[in-house]
This record gives C-alpha cells, sequence and structure tokens, in this order.
C-alpha cells in the first residue's frame, strides 16, 4: 500500500472541501471531524494524565492486571476509594483475590476466568472489597480484556464503581417488597381462619350452654375451646405482621407493664442469666397506647432470642426512658422517617453472641432465622416489626458480633388516662333483649353461629348474605321494625359500610355494630366506621357477642 504525500493529502482535502461548499451540514460535519481528530491528537500525547483526570471525575478506582505476571498496577483509587497506602503487596494480583469477600471470591474468579478463556473483550461483575479500615464496599467492576494476535488475554483493566448505597437501596426494597406481599397472604389466611375460629368458639359455648359445665362432654368441648383460643392468638400476630390486626389499644403506664414482666422473665431465660431492669424516673410517668397483650408479647419474644443468644449466661438488661424526635435528633439507623415528638423508649440488651451485618440485613424477613431447625419459627421479629408499626411506633436494632444486641422500641408518648370511674359488677348471665336484629354476613358459619346465639338470647333475627338479599328482604318488611344491623365489613358486591349508610338513609334509628377481622387500616377510607361507631373484631365468642349488642341497644 503506497502513503500519500503531505501535498497530495492537501489536494484531497482541498477538493473535498470544494466539493463540499453547496453541503452546509456536510461542511460542518467536516469541521467538527478535524476538530474531534485534533482533540484526539493532543489527547494522546497527554493520556497516561488524561485517564487519571477521568478516574479522578468519576471517583472509581482503576486497576491494571497483566494476566501472564500476575503484576497489578492501581492507576487510580487505591488510597482514596479503597483505602489503601501503596505497597509491592499491592501490586500484585493476590491483592485484589485476597480482599473480595470470601462468599463473592470464588463467583467473581470463575467469572473473570471464564471471559479471558474466551473471546470476549468486555467483564462486568459485582462483588464485595474490604477497605484498609475493614468494611466493605459492594463494587461494579466493568473491565477490558486486552487479548494479543493470538487471542490470548494480556491485560485486564478495570473501572471500580463504589455501589454500596445502591445495593442497600435495592436490598431494602425488595425486602420491602417481600415483607408486603407477605404481609397481604398472612393478612388475607388469617382472616379467612377468624372466620373458623369465631364459628368454633360459638358452637362450644352453645354446647357448654346445653350439657352443662360438669359433664366429661363438657370438659371436652372446653378444651376445644381453649384449643380455639390459642390458635386465635397465633392468627393475631399474622395479622399484626401484615398490619391488619384489629388491636385493642389502651392507654398504659410503660413503668408499670415492665415491672409486671419481671417476674415472667426471670422463669423464661433461665437461672445463668441475670435480668437488670433501668426505669426512667418514677415522678415522669410516661404512658403509651397499645394492646397490652401484643407489646408483652413482643418483649417476651425480644427476651426469648435474647437468652438463645446467652449460651453460656449473661445479663438481660430492660431500660425504658422519655426521647425527645426532631429532624435534628431522629435516631442513626432509622429505616423510616420518625414523626416529631416525644417518645417513650423501651430497649433491650443483651451480652450474647451478636450479629454479622449479614444477619442484620434480614433481620424482620418473615421465616429468617438463624436458630437450629425446630427452634424458631422466623415470625418472632417480623411479627414484633408489624405490632410497633401498627401502635405508630418504630424499632431498630444495634449489634455487632461478639458484643450483643440491643432493640430499641420508639412509641408515642400519650396523655395519661382519666382516673376511671366505678362500674357495677355485670351478671353472669348473657344480656338478652327482644330488638330485631338484622344480621349481615357472607360467611355462611359465621352467620348461622351469630343468628343462633341471638336468638337463644331472645332477639328476632333477620339474616342475609349479601347487600342485595338484605335490600331485598327490608323492603318485603315494610311494616317490621330493625333496631341493629350487625354487619360484616368486607363482602362482595356491596361493602358493610355502604349498605350501612343506605339503610341509615331511610332509618337513621337503627343502631349498627360492624365485625371484622381486619384493621380499618386496610380497608378502602369509604368503606371504614366513623368514630363512635360500633365495632366487633374476629373472633368473637358468645359473651363478646352479647355484650356489644347490648351495648349498642342501650346506648341513647
Amino acid at each position: 500500500m503506497r502513503l500519500a504525500t503531505g501535498n497530495q493529502l492537501q489536494g484531497r482535502v482541498a477538493r473535498s472541501a470544494g466539493d463540499d461548499q453547496s453541503d452546509p451540514s456536510r461542511n460542518k460535519c467536516t469541521t467538527n471531524e478535524n476538530h474531534n481528530r485534533a482533540l484526539s491528537e493532543n489527547n494522546s500525547s497527554q493520556s497516561p494524565e488524561h485517564l487519571q483526570i477521568v478516574a479522578r471525575a468519576t471517583n472509581d478506582a482503576v486497576r491494571d492486571w497483566d494476566v501472564k505476571s500476575g503484576s497489578l498496577f492501581w492507576p487510580q483509587g487505591l488510597e482514596s476509594l479503597l483505602g489503601y497506602c501503596r505497597s509491592s503487596a499491592a501490586e500484585q494480583i493476590g491483592f485484589w483475590q485476597e480482599q473480595v469477600h470470601p462468599e463473592d471470591r470464588a463467583r467473581a474468579a470463575a467469572s473473570i476466568g471464564d471471559a479471558l478463556a474466551g473471546t470476549s473483550e468486555r467483564w462486568s461483575g459485582e462483588y464485595r472489597f474490604r477497605r484498609a479500615d475493614g468494611s466493605y464496599l459492594q463494587l461494579l467492576e466493568r473491565a477490558l480484556i486486552v487479548r494479543d494476535g493470538q487471542g490470548q488475554a494480556v491485560r485486564f483493566v478495570g473501572s471500580l464503581m463504589d455501589v454500596t448505597a445502591r445495593k442497600q437501596l435495592h436490598d431494602q426494597l425488595c425486602r420491602s417488597q417481600k415483607m408486603e406481599a407477605f404481609g397481604q397472604l398472612a393478612g388475607g389466611v388469617a382472616h379467612d381462619f377468624n372466620n373458623f375460629l369465631t364459628t368454633i368458639l360459638g358452637y362450644c359455648d352453645l354446647v357448654l350452654a346445653e350439657t352443662g359445665r360438669k359433664s366429661a362432654i363438657a370438659s371436652h368441648v372446653a378444651e376445644i375451646r381453649s384449643a380455639a383460643g390459642r390458635a386465635s392468638v397465633l392468627t393475631g400476630q399474622l395479622l399484626a405482621f401484615s398490619r391488619r390486626q384489629a388491636l385493642e389499644p389502651r392507654v398504659v403506664e410503660v413503668n408499670s407493664l415492665i415491672a409486671n414482666l419481671e417476674g415472667s422473665l426471670l422463669r423464661l431465660i433461665g437461672e445463668n442469666i441475670r435480668v437488670v431492669c433501668h426505669l426512667h424516673d418514677e415522678k415522669q410517668r410516661a404512658h403509651i397506647k397499645v394492646d397490652t397483650g401484643q407489646l408483652t408479647q413482643l418483649i417476651l419474644n425480644l427476651a426469648l432470642n435474647a437468652r438463645d443468644a446467652m449460651q453460656n449466661g449473661g445479663q438481660l438488661t430492660l431500660e425504658t426512658s422519655i426521647v425527645d424526635v426532631s429532624k435534628e435528633t431522629e435516631p442513626a439507623c432509622a429505616s423510616e422517617e420518625f414523626t416529631p415528638g416525644q417518645y417513650v423508649l423501651i430497649s433491650v440488651a443483651d451480652t450474647g453472641s451478636g450479629m454479622s451485618h449479614e444477619v442484620k440485613a434480614h433481620l424482620f424477613e418473615p421465616f429468617f432465622t438463624t436458630k437450629e431447625e425446630g427452634r424458631g419459627s422466623g415470625l418472632g421479629l417480623a411479627t414484633s416489626y408489624g405490632i410497633v408499626r401498627q401502635s405508630g411506633g418504630h424499632i431498630r436494632v444495634e449489634s455487632e458480633s461478639g458484643k450483643g444486641t440491643a432493640v430499641h422500641v420508639y412509641l408515642p408518648k400519650v396523655p395519661p388516662p382519666p382516673a376511671p370511674s366505678y362500674k357495677k359488677p355485670s351478671a353472669k348471665k348473657l344480656p338478652r333483649g327482644t330488638e330485631t336484629i338484622l344480621v349481615l354476613e357472607d360467611d355462611i358459619s359465621v352467620r348461622h353461629i351469630s343468628v343462633r346465639v341471638l336468638r337463644n338470647l331472645g332477639y328476632q333475627v333477620i339474616e342475609a348474605a349479601n347487600g342485595d338479599d338484605a335490600q331485598r328482604l327490608i323492603s318485603e318488611s315494610a311494616g317490621r321494625k330493625v333496631h341493629l344491623l350487625l354487619t360484616d365489613m368486607v363482602m362482595p358486591q356491596m361493602s358493610g359500610r355502604r349498605f350501612a349508610d343506605w339503610l341509615r338513609s331511610a332509618s337513621p334509628h337503627i343502631k349498627v355494630v360492624f365485625v371484622s377481622g381486619y384493621l380499618e387500616e386496610s380497608l378502602h377510607p369509604g368503606d371504614r366506621r366513623d368514630p363512635g361507631m360500633f365495632f366487633l373484631p374476629k373472633p368473637f365468642d358468645s359473651e363478646q357477642l352479647a355484650a356489644k349488642v347490648r351495648e349498642a341497644l342501650d346506648k341513647l
């Protein structure tokens, strides 16, 4: 091939320029090409400095690996990103291999080996890399593979980008999505199961009432009823995790609650663990609004986890305090935004084995457990998370391998309740009546047991499976006065709230009792009850049903 001389090149450029005078766009493109070529030629003489500037602009590390000799050169980022000083140790590929996380090392090495053995000119992958201070960065490396004339890899030049924050956000999103999906599943299953428990409890009460409580059959039925009661606690935990549980919150003083638990904790955790309570000043009595049963279960679960982490004994510390939280004083490591205000802080700390960063990352995931098979379900902390969030609070965990664990529960501080008024003890027999009650329930078992209990108590009962049937029955019995509507809130076609609004528009005097196994937050805003409306959570027994119906009917 003959190379053109300088004069020949100039002539060709001139002729090309002359030919392109009629096309301004081609002139512009030619000018840009010449300008870019000039910049490229200028930068080529300063390529090392140019590459360093580009690398510094991206804050990435760059490693240049001589594949045949194993030498490693770090043009950028060894100190600024990874924290290492330049040394002979860092100039060998073994240095890079040693700093890759043990769980990622084999995978990354195999992937790079496959790329080098093939024909690809590019490689990319993610792995964790240990900094000089011992912490790990999540790195995304994108590399160019330089090959010789025979296609053998001779150099591997990679740009290492810190994607730790992005990885953490992605993992947090995945955990949130998994918890939300499980919450929806748990809420639906628990709601349906509560219908079964309501039926079991109701018919057990009917059998006990008809056979007497001293017969052999009665003792068997009582055991069935007790088992149903324990099952309702489990469904309550599922609903608490899904944040759809119909809690019964009340205002309590936190120090009294913890003091009452101290004896239970001593019996649960064993003699080789010391229990210490540091409660805030009694003069500053702190009140919270919670379901006491659920909060008690939460603290007991945390204590049991602490016991399991202290196989050789140790100390369990329960502490309460009052904290003011603002945007400036929001606790570090908080995964969700705090509403500014005063919180009551309950801390449960142990001197056990602690947790690694990887374990903490999955702590609140359902079914995640570090215990041996058969010793844990993996629902304890997931349920605790649901209970705390449903009560308007926050939960966070501080832990380090070998240094114990501290779980901090933040619950909004509320004003103390008014002094209790005297209430006349209720009679042992269930309250009765003769009013007419419309029972609207789509679950046939719950509807039948509710109707049967109410009729046994003397009430006149109309039953309907859905809103359309109920409207038809009301129209057919226009001369019959209905005193109370007992309706499920969640039903197909027409919700209980919509039917109640339709019924009360024609008969404002009718009292309404809503029934549901869901927390109202999970319902459509238009289907929720207004403040002051009566509510009966599932599962319920005959006594609870009778008391709630009578309470609604007697209200002026």
